[in-house]
């Protein structure tokens, strides 16, 4: 996902509301060992992208940040923050991404399997208790998605975040004997 960004001075909050009004979305990049860098994003620009992320993934989507001089940069958004009346994105906080050094990212959980799922069929209800997982990883190695598989589970049954198939480059920040889904009676 590309995203046009021009370089800003975070001088007060009227020039934030300025710049919302004029179409644009205050943000910040931070770099490790560096200054954070303020920036613009267009909302148009930005919203058109984040239409075209499945839902839960935005937390793993990388960006390219293009600056008005072509330099580009890869990075994670971190933080979102919303008008509380309207909903409309009003700030956005980036980490940009270094080959070498590695990012904690929370990846979401899919479960999959339900229409199979024997517990479900039998008139049980699949409760995800934990939909996001943080792991540590090199940029290159941030997965979209885990999955679950949920075909074999009978009512009551059960799976732990350590049933998710985790590749070796990955470090799972959690413990892995919590219950990540289970199947319940209605």
């Amino acid at each position: 996902m590309k995203l046009h960004v021009v370089g800003r001075a975070a001088k007060s909050k009227s020039e934030s509301n300025q710049i919302r009004r004029n179409g644009g979305i205050p943000a910040v990049i931070y770099v490790r060992d560096k200054p954070a860098e303020n920036l613009v994003i267009k909302t148009a620009e930005y919203l058109a992208a984040v239409r075209h992320i499945q839902p839960g993934r935005l937390s793993t989507t990388v960006f390219i940040l293009v600056d008005e001089h072509g330099h580009e940069r890869r990075a994670l958004i971190k933080e979102i923050q919303y008008n509380i009346v309207n909903y409309n994105v009003i700030h956005l906080d980036f980490e940009m991404l270094l080959d070498d050094v590695k990012v904690n990212v929370n990846v979401p959980i899919e479960c999959i399997g339900m229409n199979e799922c024997p517990g479900i069929k039998l008139g049980g209800v699949l409760r995800q208790v934990i939909r996001k997982l943080r792991v540590s990883c090199l940029p290159k190695d941030i997965p979209a998605c885990f999955e679950i598989d949920v075909r074999l589970l009978d009512q009551r049954g059960s799976k732990r975040l350590r049933d998710i198939a985790l590749p070796e480059t990955i470090r799972p920040l959690a413990d892995l004997n919590e219950v990540a889904c289970v199947i319940v009676k209605r």
